[in-house]
């Protein structure tokens, strides 16, 4: 496993990280148990996973109960992302005055007295903009020791450029793979201000494993694709597939993301020991150069201009 420094903070991380959406997720996925899922969070920490990025609301709050009760004994050892924003109940809360609020009751889930970063969870614009005090609570947590370091998770160019320009953010977690390249064009600025890059989605939920087809029933929040969208996303697998000479994407989807230097890590989610053995080899792959320009050259010159829904 390859380490590399979380941004100015200090800490240092494994380059392949666990994405915890899926633990304790019974709406979207087959229900996990918790003692199934604190086993797997245990067995990465075991094959050098040092990053854990997590939510009040994935699961409910138990992929943060899953995540604290694996991790207590290795709690130094270890760098732990959680967000604020989305409530473990579903709901969303922006208000500054809660922030502590939120951020205590992740620690107790958690079972640590501190977390190395919290980051806003796809905040409103107006939020990115500085209009509001919430990056001053930050700030003042972090005086405290509550937390280590603080920033947002984040989806498009322009959110990441209001992010460069009007924040102070140590932590950025975008959204990014081989079918979503735009933040590409600003990643020299993120290097420059020194901010710890994750990479959210790098699978694209799923579709850059090389599993999915036409034909592929999808249920839970993968139900959002109609059927075009679904030829659409088939034939630029297909497309894929041809460049790679390969059916499994998925260590060539996350080498190609962490191909791309800016990056600090990358989170894919993890739901048993197959993925999270095919996740860690890829730390390990790299891809040439020629594969690598064809993959840009797929996404710019028939995704970009027409951008595949989300």
């Amino acid at each position: 496993m390859n380490y590399k420094p979380y941004g100015n903070t200090g800490l240092q991380v494994s380059r392949i990280g666990f994405g915890g959406w899926q633990l304790g997720n019974n709406q979207d996925f087959s229900q996990m148990d918790f003692e199934t899922g604190v086993t797997l969070v245990k067995e990465a920490y075991a094959k050098g996973v040092r990053l854990f990025d997590t939510a009040p609301n994935y699961g409910g709050g138990n992929s943060e109960k899953i995540i604290g009760e694996a991790l207590k004994e290795h709690r130094k050892e270890v760098v732990i992302n959680t967000k604020i924003g989305h409530l473990p109940d579903g709901s969303t809360d922006w208000s500054v005055d809660t922030i502590e609020k939120q951020i205590r009751s992740s620690l107790e889930r958690l079972q640590t007295d501190y977390l190395d970063s919290v980051i806003l969870h796809n905040p409103p614009l107006e939020i990115l903009q500085g209009k509001t005090g919430h990056f001053i609570e930050l700030k003042r947590l972090k005086a405290l020791g509550v937390i280590k370091a603080y920033g947002v998770s984040i989806d498009t160019l322009q959110e990441l450029k209001t992010t460069i320009e009007k924040t102070d953010s140590q932590v950025v977690e975008i959204l990014f793979n081989a079918f979503f390249q735009e933040p590409a064009a600003l990643f020299p600025f993120v290097k420059a201000k020194k901010i710890a890059m994750i990479a959210k989605v790098p699978l694209d939920s799923g579709w850059l494993t090389g599993k999915f087809n036409q034909n592929s029933v999808f249920t839970g929040i993968r139900e959002r694709w109609d059927d075009k969208t679904i030829r659409r996303r088939s034939i630029m697998v297909e497309k894929l597939k041809a460049i790679c000479q390969e059916e499994d994407l998925t260590a060539t989807a996350i080498a190609f993301v962490l191909g791309f230097d800016a990056f600090t890590a990358v989170i894919p989610g993890i739901r048993n020991s197959q993925q999270l053995d095919i996740n860690i080899q890829a730390d390990a792959k790299v891809l040439s150069y020629q594969t690598r320009q064809k993959i840009m050259d797929l996404y710019n010159q028939q995704i970009k201009n027409d951008p595949l829904p989300w």
